[in-house]
């Protein structure tokens, strides 16, 4: 399988590893991994991608796209990508605060009325909300909004009862169903991952007057080149679609990917989206040159790094460490590394990351000079790959950069 099949952005070039301090020796390690998973029953197949200092070194498929069919995986392979929509729908928002269109504090319901009067808690111990939902609210996870599968209770009990997931409703119906719903807390009191960047698609469409998917290919995936990336897949390339084990390998689970060979209604801009490594190298690539990519520029170098400063007090409370591990807080779309240790797996102050249910994950290190992505379609391990994967490029390494 040649790299060579599938274009990279025309600033990204191949480069021997041992030209960027890496080992070649040591990247290999990381097909060994997952060959073997692979060979173990655990793992379809993967497609691992590895650029420092601006071009990459690792590209490569492993595995079968698909367990119900005979045809291997390919660099070209589409995947859910699921919350790896987050940061996407971040700099689109973003982009619209450099145009002037609205500000990180103006409140949400200067856009979406709804929200105006939010409940705190259900039940007989429900109060107000202290102050409105802000913008930066709905980027860094503080606004209250959750999942309904994240915390058992009577607010996420409210989400399922009211349908807050159905991909038959607009995003318009989905905002007004959420804004009828209680808070799980106080506005900016906590780090509650949920169901804010599905709102912020909302104030995207509002502002730009264009759907969601719209919306992304004219501001993000068109300039960038992210030409194989949306919320379905048409029909001419159902045959490249990545699946999953029927039934989890470990737990005997079912195993349910998100329906995406049709144009869905409800666009979700917290974990709709599908893509390729390639494609989302480019979207990573444009970050790790401060916002520009071939000559288009989407965001100034200012604005991204603002994006992926901690924008968590140091004290306050997280809702779950499984999903934002000690040492990290939260920026604008992304999770960000505050010190080299505590995390349980290796990094840099100032990484950014995220990742999607079904295993997809990312990260770009500025100060190594780095970011790598990782395409599997298998949610019951996806913390087990996304740490091994990290722990193999960072073994890699065979310079500091400087």
């Amino acid at each position: 399988m040649n790299s060579d099949a599938v274009p990279l952005p025309d600033s990204i070039s191949l480069a021997k590893p041992e030209d960027v301090g890496m080992s070649r020796e040591r990247l290999g390690r990381i097909g060994a991994a997952l060959e073997a998973e692979i060979q173990q029953g655990l793992l379809p197949g993967a497609v691992a991608l590895v650029a420092r200092r601006g071009r990459v070194v690792h590209f490569k498929a492993y595995g079968r796209r698909d367990p119900a069919a005979a045809d291997p995986m390919q660099l070209d392979t589409l995947f859910r990508i699921y919350s790896m929509t987050k940061p996407i729908v971040s700099v689109a928002l973003m982009m619209l605060v450099e145009e002037g269109r609205l500000r990180l504090g103006d409140p949400l319901s200067r856009y979406i009325p709804d929200f105006a009067e939010m409940q705190v808690g259900a039940g007989a111990g429900a109060v107000q909300a202290a102050r409105p939902i802000t913008i930066q609210d709905l980027l860094r996870h503080t606004s209250g909004l959750t999942y309904e599968w994240l915390v058992p209770g009577p607010v996420t009990d409210a989400y399922v009862e009211a349908g807050a997931a159905r991909r038959s409703q607009s995003n318009e119906q989905q905002a007004a169903v959420l804004a009828g719903l209680p808070l799980l807390s106080q506005p900016g009191t906590a780090w509650d991952y949920g169901r804010s960047t599905d709102v912020l698609g909302r104030v995207v469409e509002i502002l730009s007057g264009q759907t969601l998917g719209a919306a992304l290919r004219s501001r993000v995936f068109e300039p960038l080149g992210m030409m194989e990336t949306g919320f379905h897949v048409p029909a001419a390339y159902h045959e490249r679609l990545a699946g999953a084990f029927p039934v989890d390998p470990e737990t005997g689970g079912a195993v349910e990917l998100l329906a995406v060979t049709r144009p869905p209604r409800l666009e979700n801009g917290g974990g709709g989206l599908v893509s390729t490594a390639s494609d989302y190298a480019r979207f990573l690539h444009m970050i790790a040159c401060g916002g520009t990519l071939d000559g288009r520029r989407l965001l100034s170098p200012a604005t991204l790094s603002y994006m992926m400063s901690d924008h968590l007090a140091p004290d306050l409370p997280v809702g779950s460490r499984e999903l934002l591990p000690e040492g990290y807080g939260f920026g604008l779309g992304f999770a960000v590394r505050r010190v080299t240790g505590m995390a349980p797996f290796p990094g840099s102050p100032g990484d950014a990351y995220w990742l999607g249910q079904a295993g997809t994950s990312f990260w770009y290190d500025p100060a190594e000079q780095l970011y790598a992505v990782l395409m599997v379609q298998a949610p019951g391990r996806r913390d087990h790959y996304r740490d091994t994967f990290r722990a193999l490029v960072y073994g890699a390494l065979a310079e500091r950069s400087a």
